[in-house]
């Protein structure tokens, strides 16, 4: 597997990460637990290092997922979690969603190192950015986790570009998560010339488009119960139906290199800029095997503008999140 380091941090990592939160989270009931800690384990022995989770998850379940998977091996990981919302000490949220007072931040960070079991939080999130909380404090308060030790490296998600300057001239941010792949690109416009600028990394979420970059759903896919995707503009079957113009295009560039949708959507990320580390997300060995295989995939400036010239031509249909949702992101 080949190594990456996020911007101009020191923070070296696998060029694809593991996104964690669907093994807990979001997209189905959880998986089963001594399942999934063997799917992190596989992940490591192929040459996996970087592990994403939070708080959120679950709430809580996932922290602790990776906290008994990895903390045998905590050494050879690097793992990310992140802060920034309301939760009560059972789970439910509180109050009014977003939180990261610095009291709350640091008391994010003692639960989550506990369930982690590990001493350090290798990179710490704020989730998303809290409009009654000064990014000034939010800085301020990881840069003393991280000279307590607790945490070793600062980020953010779905900041926007003032925010991100603000952050970063008071604690260096390491790398923004944010989603990013073939179908979003708004952060081409301001975001990622910002991130080079700056020396930060970028960790793009969804980078197969919550699935839908894999080929395998069309509009007669029906979601599970608890399935968040069914709450999603992207996902109405109106919209899939639309929206298999766009896979198809994908797929006809797959064939030409002898490879999957999905692979071609991630090389195309990884092909972007050499700062740039996917997370896709899976629960199943044989999609986590078909992910890896898209590092050994090079596109060529040929392959990336045919990539571009094709996927003009099949306009996304639907917003990627509803209007409530989208206003939590890029501030």
């Amino acid at each position: 597997m080949q190594k990456r380091k996020l911007g101009k941090s020191n923070l070296e990592v696998s060029a694809l990460g593991l996104g964690c939160m669907g093994m807990s989270h979001s997209y189905t009931p959880p998986k089963d637990e001594q399942e999934m800690i063997s799917l992190i384990h596989a992940a490591v022995d192929r040459g996996i290092t970087f592990f994403d989770t939070a708080e959120v998850y679950g709430p809580f379940a996932n922290e602790v997922l990776l906290g008994k998977a990895l903390s045998p091996i905590r050494s050879k990981v690097v793992i990310a979690t992140k802060f920034g919302f309301n939760l009560n000490a059972d789970g439910r949220p509180g109050g009014q969603g977003l939180n990261s007072r610095p009291e709350r931040i640091k008391a994010v960070a003692d639960a989550s190192l506990k369930r982690l079991k590990t001493d350090t939080i290798d990179l710490f999130y704020q989730h998303r950015v809290d409009p009654d909380v000064p990014i000034e404090d939010v800085a301020g308060t990881v840069k003393d986790l991280i000279q307590a030790g607790k945490v070793r490296h600062f980020g953010l998600s779905e900041a926007g570009v003032g925010t991100i300057r603000r952050a970063h001239a008071v604690q260096p941010v390491t790398a923004l998560e944010s989603e990013y792949s073939l179908w979003w690109r708004r952060l081409e416009a301001e975001v990622i010339p910002t991130l080079e600028e700056l020396g930060i990394g970028l960790v793009p979420f969804s980078p197969l488009g919550r699935g839908f970059l894999t080929g395998k759903m069309d509009e007669n896919t029906k979601f599970g119960e608890g399935d968040f995707r069914s709450n999603l503009p992207r996902f109405t079957p109106e919209a899939m139906k639309v929206n298999q113009a766009f896979v198809k295009l994908l797929g006809a560039i797959a064939k030409q290199k002898n490879a999957t949708p999905a692979q071609i959507a991630l090389a195309w990320l990884l092909a972007q800029k050499p700062w740039i580390v996917p997370i896709p997300g899976t629960t199943r060995l044989s999609r986590l095997e078909e992910n890896i295989g898209a590092v050994a995939i090079e596109l060529t400036p040929e392959d990336l503008g045919n990539i571009d010239e094709a996927t003009a031509k099949a306009p996304v249909k639907g917003d990627r999140y509803p209007e409530h949702m989208e206003k939590m992101a890029g501030r």
